[in-house]
């Protein structure tokens, strides 16, 4: 088996160390030919430390490292530039500040070049360095800084240290500008895309390629990039659970792929199926067990936000990340919870929705909790009952699961919210039931509030709220939301249920088998 290069961000370690690399020097090439001042935003682990590191070692002249690659023999090599690297991800700014660790990373970017600082402030310091080493070498600097957000991104819940941290890097940044005649290249990469405004307001020239169709494949890997890459993996383990190669493919598929920035090419999570490969293919949450995001749960808790497929947004509001103002659709797109399905162009609109199962099951399972507020039983255990209920047409237990699903909610919190409460624990149980069999939820008029299909059994649901089980009944019956599945030759159950507001439980429910 091939080593995977799971935790290594520095490209000359990963290629000296015989590591996989999936080729991404075709694009780096179209990258530097092509302009000289880049803003990327990508989820955190997809790549952009490596994408740094690689084009570090490209403008110092490392050709030994490229052997083999596309770039290999398209890059002057003899021409090499000087490179001033900083990376946001390695400092101490809990310890020390985001000020210190900038003078830090300077002096130790100064030493490394065999030069001496002697202004005082981040942001002359910066800017005599560059012109130091332009004098030095008779070379422009290239100036690569990855996680550029960061210093803002984790105080997202200690806003005054964000707002300072914010002034200091804008004017940090702001000196790129000035010191165009010293630059040869700059790419800047992040997660958030906010600062574009409040921190880059001085660095207006930055070419934004988050969205554009000729980098969307520059970080991440392609389906051809997989199966060329993992040839041998996707055989062997195809055969260990003995299905076709085109089935164990669509199952990756389904779990890792899907993250998308232009609503056409689709990428995998590269930290997730390096894992899922050196775990010998099984399918577990990877990439979102490293970041659980409580705080973006929080947020969309607060603002009763529970559904998130299918949303239509602006590119506005996409790119939108005001600390003061925390739009959690742009969020959970920006960190890699939600991405591009498609773009109208007639519309100017965006639709959005979960990458893949991984991030599906997972988000949900953390909503799920936040709104039942109980970390006694997990939601997948709940959803396991409910689901050997459903299995064995034992509605009793259904709706005992049911009521657990609702227990554990403060009875004056369900009080003030009910009809809210009410709504997001039926849509995110159902939701995450459907990771065992298919179940959808409706919201539009003319279907079912959720229809369940188990092997040998369809159900219908209707459910009501302080009204009567018999009303949610005759609506299945009545508007016919069982009959497109009467083919599939399996049993058709409509279900109606009433819950009760007073009681916080299920009321009352009636089942009928449809013939």
């Amino acid at each position: 088996m091939q080593k995977y290069p799971i935790g290594i961000q520095n490209f000359q370690e990963l290629i000296t160390g015989g590591y996989l690399y999936v080729d991404k020097t075709a694009l780096i090439y179209r990258l530097v030919s092509r302009g000289k001042y880049y803003f990327l935003s990508r989820p955190r682990r997809f790549g952009k430390s490596l994408l740094v590191s690689t084009l570090q070692a490209l403008y110092e002249g490392k050709q030994e490292l490229f052997s083999g690659l596309y770039i290999g023999d398209k890059w002057d090599f003899s021409q090499t530039n000087p490179t001033l690297v900083i990376y946001f991800n390695q400092m101490s700014l809990r310890d020390v500040g985001l000020e210190q660790s900038l003078i830090t990373t300077l002096r130790n970017e100064a030493r490394r070049h065999n030069l001496l600082l002697e202004s005082e402030g981040v942001g002359f310091m910066f800017q005599e360095l560059i012109e130091k080493l332009h004098v030095k070498t008779g070379r422009k600097v290239v100036v690569l800084v990855d996680e550029y957000d960061k210093p803002i991104v984790d105080y997202l819940e200690e806003l005054p240290i964000a707002h300072l941290n914010r002034q200091l890097l804008k004017s940090f940044y702001g000196i790129l500008k000035p010191s165009d005649e010293h630059l040869e290249f700059v790419l800047l990469t992040g997660v958030s895309k906010f600062a574009k405004v409040s921190v880059f307001s001085d660095l207006n020239n930055l070419n934004d390629i988050s969205l554009d169709d000729d980098y969307a494949n520059l970080v991440g890997i392609s389906q051809p990039e997989l199966e060329a890459s993992f040839e041998e993996e996707i055989s062997v383990l195809a055969a260990k659970q003995e299905i076709s190669r085109e089935a164990f493919l669509d199952k990756v598929k389904e779990w890792y792929n899907g993250y998308s920035w232009n609503g056409t090419d689709r990428v995998y999570n590269p930290f997730s199926l390096l894992n899922f490969f050196s775990k010998r293919g099984a399918f577990q949450n990877y990439w979102f067990s490293t970041g659980t995001p409580t705080w973006l749960v929080r947020l969309a808790k607060e603002k009763f936000l529970y559904d998130f497929s299918n949303l239509s947004v602006t590119e506005d509001e996409l790119n939108s990340f005001d600390i003061e103002n925390l739009r959690p659709v742009a969020l959970l797109f920006q960190t890699g919870y939600l991405t591009i399905v498609s773009y109208s162009q007639e519309d100017f609109l965006y639709t959005l929705d979960f990458p893949n199962q991984e991030v599906k099951l997972s988000l949900n399972q953390y909503l799920l909790k936040a709104y039942r507020q109980d970390e006694s039983e997990g939601a997948l255990s709940m959803v396991v009952h409910l689901r050997n209920a459903l299995q064995n047409n034992d509605l009793a237990k259904a709706m005992e699961v049911m009521d657990t699903v609702f227990s554990s909610l403060p009875y004056d919190l369900w009080q003030n919210e009910n009809e809210r409460f009410y709504h997001a624990l039926i849509h995110l149980t159902f939701t995450l039931l459907g990771v065992y069999v298919q179940s959808e939820v409706h919201t539009s008029r003319g279907r079912c509030d959720a229809l369940v299909q188990t092997q040998r059994y369809v159900y219908g649901f209707e459910f009501k709220l302080d009204k009567t089980s018999s009303e949610a009944l005759s609506q299945v019956k009545e508007k016919g939301y069982l009959t497109p599945y009467k083919p599939l030759g399996k049993s058709l159950v409509a279900v109606g249920v009433n819950f009760s507001t007073a009681t916080k439980s299920v009321e009352s429910w009636e089942v009928e088998i449809i013939l």
